[in-house]
């Protein structure tokens, strides 16, 4: 199992860009992100740093693995 990266909010965001969720909207300090094909809609806390378990929820939520999200990172 590879270890999840330090990052923050937008460089997650980033990331998620890259397989196809764009910013659907921002509530306060959370983006709302979405993919259309196949659907699937994540929230993504806009913090200086993301807690691990936060990440790895997002991680999972966006159907990737650790190490393809490292791949994009």
């Amino acid at each position: 199992m590879s270890t999840l990266p330090r990052i923050s909010g937008r460089d997650c965001v980033k990331a998620l860009e890259k397989v196809g969720f764009y910013i659907r909207r921002q509530q306060g300090s959370h983006i709302i992100l979405r993919r259309d094909e196949p659907f699937a809609q994540l929230v993504v806390p806009d913090h200086q740093e993301l807690d691990r378990g936060t990440l790895r929820a997002i991680i999972r939520q966006a159907g990737l693995s650790v190490e393809q999200f490292n791949e994009l990172v």
